[in-house]
């Protein structure tokens, strides 16, 4: 989806379908940065930093990160020669070095520069 729209769309995308998958509408959503998702079903608010200021924004973005790494190290059992369980994902130097060298790997986004 990235791919398809932009990196921005694609989050108010995962933004809404997260809400939307929940067992329980929530009555407020708490959003870092200063954006509100199109088509957002629920009332919210946005906070620049976000993740200094609010402590209920701060404790998800931790449970993304967690989660993100571990999804990162799934994929480095895949895709060993990229070295995702070092990096998680990030454009290191090493990364782009290697994606230089050999391509970039299946799960990675076609437009993005290295």
């Amino acid at each position: 989806e990235i791919e398809k729209f932009n990196i921005l769309e694609a989050t108010f995308i995962a933004m809404n379908r997260a809400i939307d998958g929940l067992d329980v509408t929530p009555d407020f959503a708490l959003i870092d940065g200063n954006r509100v998702p199109k088509n957002i079903k629920i009332p919210c608010e946005t906070i620049v930093k976000g993740d200094f200021k609010s402590a209920s924004i701060a404790a998800a973005s931790i449970l993304a990160k967690v989660t993100r790494d571990r999804l990162m190290e799934e994929y480095d059992e895949k895709y060993p020669e990229y070295g995702y369980a070092k990096h998680k994902g990030y454009p290191t130097v090493a990364h782009r070095e290697i994606c230089k060298k050999i391509g970039p790997s299946p799960i990675q986004r076609k437009t993005f520069k290295y």
